[in-house]
């Protein structure tokens, strides 16, 4: 709707071009995406320069041109601008697809232009006659060994090696199942890289879940729960911000009492929460109302009685012994299955059959997850 108006209303030569067919559709992206860093009136002055032999230009050559000219054209001082520019340079990682991510950063071109043709040194450097990787793969190896294992001019980053959490099915572990594992913050990972982080690599953590219950087999070591041990037990569970909408990592977050500490809460993990410092302050300081129910879904209810459930990343849940008895789960008979004889006895009779075989089979199940959970 924006490119629509822009070219109807403000970008008229623009849109001109492109009905002739001398520019492309994304030669009209790059000319939209640099008017609106500039003001309303260098506009036009922008658009007639940009579009001089525009149609004997490629996207990439269309691009350079384009930033070019709007420095040029640009009313205030580059130095003005790329200082208030450079009070937003940030980095920032998302997952991508089939167990990749995406890594960026904004910073000042020379920055830019200098970490370039290091790493484009370095990649060349190793490549040779018996190097099966391309020179892309070189350039990305290289600028990972430069990030995990460099160390800044200060010293800054000696003995300092990143933090990765993994949840791994205990079957996927032990080579019995192709069951993908988790990365926290990311999402599956394929399982011959899991079990690779969690048998070799030191700096990991290993977190094993059973398969079907999904509850806690270990957590590294044996070790009685203690306050950090905890904190990242529902780092792991929640992975971000357990507030509706919020996405910042668990990590960033506060450990919050869903039942306040002063209202009788208790430091336990079905009490406790990764809230954001403003959904923190959101929670106790205005009438928003939460809810934690026994699987950890978190559910809020905002002043005007919306309601909203945000739910754990993960279904780790520690395992927690207890001398109540089972409770006989709620069985469902599929009425559509009952043969239709026309006697209500029959049918209760049949009902009945059905409850004890079902009941019997799921003391069964139980008994069964019990004892691995013992072993």
């Amino acid at each position: 709707m924006c490119h629509s108006e822009l070219l109807q209303h403000k970008l008229p030569a623009t849109r001109a071009a492109l009905t002739r067919g001398d520019i492309s559709y994304r030669h009209v992206e790059v000319i939209i995406d640099n008017v609106l860093a500039l003001p309303d009136e260098a506009w036009q002055d922008f658009e007639r320069e940009a579009l001089t032999e525009s149609e004997t230009l490629t996207v990439p050559q269309f691009t350079k041109k384009a930033i070019r000219i709007r420095e040029l054209t640009h009313p205030e001082s580059i130095t003005v601008r790329h200082k208030r520019a450079l009070a937003d340079r940030c980095f920032f990682v998302g997952p991508g697809r089939d167990g990749m991510a995406y890594l960026e950063m904004t910073l000042s071109n020379e920055d830019a232009s200098a970490i370039r043709d290091r790493v484009e040194a370095m990649a060349k450097n190793l490549q040779s006659a018996d190097e099966p990787r391309t020179l892309p793969q070189l350039r990305t190896d290289a600028a990972v060994d430069l990030l995990l294992r460099g160390v800044t001019e200060t010293g800054l980053g000696a003995g300092i090696r990143g933090n990765v959490y993994v949840t791994v099915p205990v079957l996927t572990l032990m080579g019995k199942s192709e069951e993908s594992g988790t990365l926290e913050g990311f999402g599956p990972i394929d399982p011959e890289t899991a079990r690779r982080i969690a048998g070799t690599a030191s700096s990991f953590t290993r977190i094993l879940i059973h398969p079907e219950t999904g509850a806690v087999l270990s957590f590294g070591r044996t070790k009685y729960k203690v306050p950090t041990e905890l904190r990242r037990w529902l780092q792991l569970r929640d992975g971000s911000c357990r507030a509706a909408g919020c996405n910042r990592r668990a990590q960033d977050c506060d450990i919050d009492h869903t039942i306040p500490w002063e209202s009788g809460g208790e430091t336990v993990f079905s009490n406790l929460a990764n809230l954001c410092k403003r959904s923190h302050r959101v929670k106790h300081e205005t009438g928003w109302a939460v809810e934690q129910s026994k699987d950890g879904t978190l559910n809020w209810t905002s002043p005007a009685g919306k309601h909203y459930a945000t739910h754990p990343a993960t279904r780790i849940r520690p395992t927690i012994p207890t001398t109540e008895p089972a409770t006989k789960p709620k069985t469902w008979l599929d009425p559509w299955s009952i043969p239709n004889t026309g006697s209500t006895q029959h049918r209760s009779n049949d009902h009945d059959e059905r409850d004890e075989r079902d009941e019997r089979s799921t003391s069964s199940r139980t008994d069964a997850i019990g004892e691995n959970q013992l072993n």
